[in-house]
C-alpha cells in the first residue's frame, strides 16, 4: 500500500508515509558524522561504539555500511578486533572534501576545462590563498 494524494491536497497514511519530522540527510552528511564520531574517539572505535557516540540514531548495519564506503574511499583504516574490526579515521574533514573534489574531476573527461572553470569561479581571496598553495608546493617539491 502506498501513500496517495487526497482531494483535501493531503496525503493518506500508508507504509511509503515518512515519521513526522524525519528528513532526508545530504550526501555525505552520514560519512561526516561517522567521521567526526571517529575523530573525537580516543582511539580506535568499534562500529557499535561509533553507533553509541552518534546517539543511536543510525542502525548498526548503516554505521557498517558508511565504514565500509570510507574504507572503499581510502578514509578510513580497520583493524581486526576479536569477532569484529577497530576503526580510525585516516583524514580529517578537509582530507574527505578534498577527496570528493578529486572523485567529481576524475570522473570527467575534459580535466583542463573542468580546472579552468573551477579556478575562473574562484573568488580574488581563494584565488590568493590557491596560488600561494600551489607556490608552496612546488617550494616543497624542489627541496
Amino acid at each position: 500500500m502506498s501513500a496517495r494524494r487526497t482531494g483535501g491536497g493531503g496525503r493518506e497514511a500508508g507504509v511509503t508515509e515518512q515519521r513526522e519530522g524525519s528528513r532526508r540527510r545530504g550526501q555525505g552528511e552520514l560519512e561526516a558524522l561517522v567521521l567526526a564520531a571517529l575523530r573525537e574517539a580516543d582511539g580506535p572505535a568499534t562500529a557499535g561504539r561509533v553507533q553509541e557516540r552518534l546517539g543511536g540514531d543510525l542502525a548498526y548495519t548503516t554505521v557498517i555500511t558508511i565504514l565500509t564506503r570510507l574504507l572503499a574511499k581510502g578514509v578510513v583504516t580497520r583493524e581486526r578486533t576479536g569477532r569484529s574490526f577497530a576503526w580510525t579515521s585516516a583524514s580529517d574533514q578537509a582530507g574527505l572534501a578534498a577527496h570528493r573534489m578529486r572523485r567529481v574531476l576524475d570522473a570527467e573527461s575534459d580535466r583542463e576545462a573542468v580546472l579552468a572553470s573551477f579556478v575562473t569561479g574562484l573568488g580574488p581571496d581563494d584565488e590568493r590563498l590557491l596560488r600561494e598553495l600551489l607556490r608552496q608546493t612546488k617550494d616543497e617539491g624542489e627541496v
